[in-house]
């Protein structure tokens, strides 16, 4: 009886071992599909990458502060021309 007993463990230990290489084939299948799947919804998107959005900020900052830069230049040569005017 021991020997029997120890086949049908050893069988069922065969058997859940199989079951958790299949249920990981399945994980790993279904993260590829999820995955594909994601990236398919978010390429039909008008989205931009990071890079290119932080390229664009960066841009952006530099032409606020440039545009502080000439606002404060005008502001001057308008103080210059109105103690002219006087």
């Amino acid at each position: 009886m021991p020997q029997s007993s120890n086949r049908i463990l050893d069988d069922f230990a065969r058997l859940m071992t199989d079951a958790a290489g299949a249920a990981d084939g399945v994980r790993r299948e279904v993260e590829t599909l999820m995955r594909a799947q994601g990236e398919r919804v978010l390429g039909s998107m008008d989205l931009v990458q990071r890079e290119e959005f932080e390229a664009v900020k960066a841009m952006a900052q530099r032409a606020r502060e440039e545009n502080d830069a000439l606002k404060a230049r005008i502001a001057t040569l308008e103080a210059v021309v109105a103690a002219l005017k006087r």
